[in-house]
């Protein structure tokens, strides 16, 4: 298993490939769908995709940390992070074409 990166545009190449849609088409498709995503999440409502995940907003307390630097304590702030789980369905896929 290489350590390789799929970028925005491979997406956008890949689609478009297999659409027929035109890469601008293509492009503007997905940066919608990316947008929606951002959108929906800062008026805290979740996303579900069946088969593919769900994008949550999760609260995260103020909490005390380590620089790894110096190792001094630092106060973290409290507050909300997105976060994403993967559905069952993706998972399984997932893990059965990567077996050796």
């Amino acid at each position: 298993m290489g350590n390789t990166t799929t970028t925005k545009a491979d997406l956008v190449n890949t689609i478009s490939h297999r659409t027929g849609l035109t890469k601008h088409e293509t492009e503007s498709v997905v940066d919608c769908l990316f947008e929606s995503i951002i959108d929906s999440l800062k008026t805290g409502k979740r996303i579900e995709i069946r088969g593919f995940g769900s994008f949550n907003i999760r609260y995260k307390n103020q909490r005390l940390a380590r620089n790894p630097r110096t190792g001094e304590k630092v106060s973290v702030d409290a507050k909300n992070v997105p976060t994403f789980k993967i559905s069952k369905e993706f998972k399984h896929a997932v893990s059965q074409s990567l077996k050796v």
